[in-house]
């Protein structure tokens, strides 16, 4: 949700892999940011956040379900 100035005013953000919403009793949960490289394998200052949330982790998915996410940012941002 965003106010009138465009700014998140979610309180809870949902996990990038199952769309489950990570609440504040989460404590397992991780955010994982990606950096994006050039085709030097130089880092642009740039890069892609993911949100993992702990049932994911807890099912041993976050590796897989990172890699599958990651794949299909991939292709959006050329890398």
């Amino acid at each position: 949700m965003q106010n009138e100035e465009g700014q998140n005013m979610d309180l809870y953000i949902p996990s990038s892999a199952t769309n489950r919403l990570i609440t504040s009793k989460d404590h397992a949960s991780v955010q994982i940011n990606v950096g994006h490289l050039d085709e030097l394998g130089r880092y642009t200052g740039t890069f892609s956040t993911f949100a993992l949330c702990g049932f994911v982790r807890a099912q041993g998915d976050a590796d897989s379900a990172l890699d599958r996410l990651w794949q299909k940012k991939k292709a959006k941002v050329r890398q």
